[in-house]
């Protein structure tokens, strides 16, 4: 029960729900439910991005900055943004003010509009890459899996950046690639349920 705790409820939680409060409804309605919109996908693996050396408290409180900011991660308005709009979001105090990782999701938003076109959709390339269930472990204890190098390799072949293979794992947890609810967490069901229901893009 140590990776667990008792939510308002009474119910159990995975520990990390309980550590602030807005992560309980994010962990409670969002994460590792299955998600297979392009616009909420590539909204993630910026966010992660955003969030390498960072916590996701930060991230998380900002979330609705962010998509102010960037049009709502909508890559075919993004992927038009010129060094204008990279001035602009430095002087954006609502949001993380890295040029690195500003001007790396701009270019993702280009790379993923390539993405589309190869594939069809991004969802439908990113869910290709769904670990097998052998290839993980016990629930929340480990930052990176076969599937995550995988498809960290096959973004950066691309020309993805800030797309490493622990940064891809937390999407991969985050968008129900895997369900990574610890074992008695009254959600693990829950998703688990979601992801037997969910059609897999292709």
């Amino acid at each position: 029960m140590s990776r667990l705790i008792e939510g308002p409820d009474g119910r159990h939680r995975c520990a990390w729900a309980g550590t602030v409060e807005a992560f309980l409804p994010y962990h409670d309605t969002e994460w590792g439910y299955p998600v297979g919109d392009d616009i909420r996908l590539f909204e993630k693996l910026c966010l992660e991005s955003f969030q390498s050396g960072l916590s996701w408290r930060t991230i998380l409180d900002k979330r609705e900055n962010f998509r102010a900011a960037f049009d709502g991660f909508d890559f075919n308005k993004m992927a038009r943004y010129g060094p204008q709009d990279v001035e602009r979001l430095l002087g954006n105090a609502g949001i993380v003010r890295h040029r690195g990782k500003i001007e790396a999701v701009i270019n993702n938003a280009a790379r993923a509009q390539e993405l589309v076109a190869e594939a069809g959709s991004i969802a439908a390339f990113v869910w290709s890459f769904e670990p097998a269930p052998e290839e993980l472990g016990e629930p929340q204890t480990q930052s990176t899996s076969p599937a995550s190098v995988a498809l960290s390799k096959a973004l950066k072949k691309r020309g993805w950046k800030f797309v490493g293979p622990t940064t891809v794992f937390a999407f991969m947890q985050a968008m129900g690639l895997i369900n990574d609810h610890a074992e008695g967490c009254a959600m693990r069901e829950k998703a688990a349920e979601a992801r037997r229901k969910f059609v897999k893009p292709v």
